[in-house]
């Protein structure tokens, strides 16, 4: 059977796996994402956030989920968080379980992922900062088309510890050649 990969907007049904991602992972592994487990917010408030902009129009938007589905199966997701309409935004990549890392599939992902996210917030570029410390999404991020920027050290997230990261960026101008590209 030919696995076939594709996206979708965040539903209301794919928040417990979202939740069960982020609670259920072991520490060690949240650490090397760069995520201070203290930090993650209560279950029930985080279900609470992403239930309430579903419904909010993309200009009001804080935050923007698509799910990652491997033979229409949700395996991952990727957001943006924060943005700001019509300017920029800062994406952030997850699969779920190990068993689909490491084999290719985030770099599609994030192929499929682009154009929407550049379209539905006009955007005029993405930014990625993982730790620097995890090699695989760097390896994902160059793959897809990211141009690094720089390294320094930030605290990049409402749930990170203060760690170096490496700026990617990927501008709105790339994204023709992308889609040819895919097709």
């Amino acid at each position: 059977m030919i696995s076939s990969l594709s996206i979708r907007e965040l539903q209301s049904a794919d928040i417990p796996g979202i939740l069960n991602y982020w609670f259920t992972a072991d520490r060690d592994y949240l650490k090397a994402l760069g995520v201070d487990a203290s930090k993650l917010p209560a279950r029930d408030d985080f279900r609470k956030m992403l239930e309430s902009q579903l419904s909010v129009p993309y200009e009001e938007k804080k935050v923007y989920a698509l799910v990652w589905l491997l033979n229409d199966v949700a395996i991952g997701h990727s957001n943006l968080n924060p943005l700001k309409f019509g300017e920029h935004a800062w994406m952030h990549l997850h699969l779920w379980s190990a068993e689909y890392r490491m084999k290719g599939l985030a770099t599609e992902l994030i192929r499929l992922s682009l154009p929407l996210y550049f379209r539905n917030f006009r955007l005029r570029e993405i930014y990625c900062e993982p730790y620097s410390l995890n090699p695989a999404p760097h390896r994902v991020l160059e793959k897809s088309g990211f141009v690094f920027e720089k390294e320094y050290v930030t605290i990049p997230g409402s749930i990170c510890f203060e760690q170096p990261v490496k700026r990617w960026v990927f501008h709105a101008s790339q994204l023709n050649p992308l889609i040819n590209a895919a097709s």
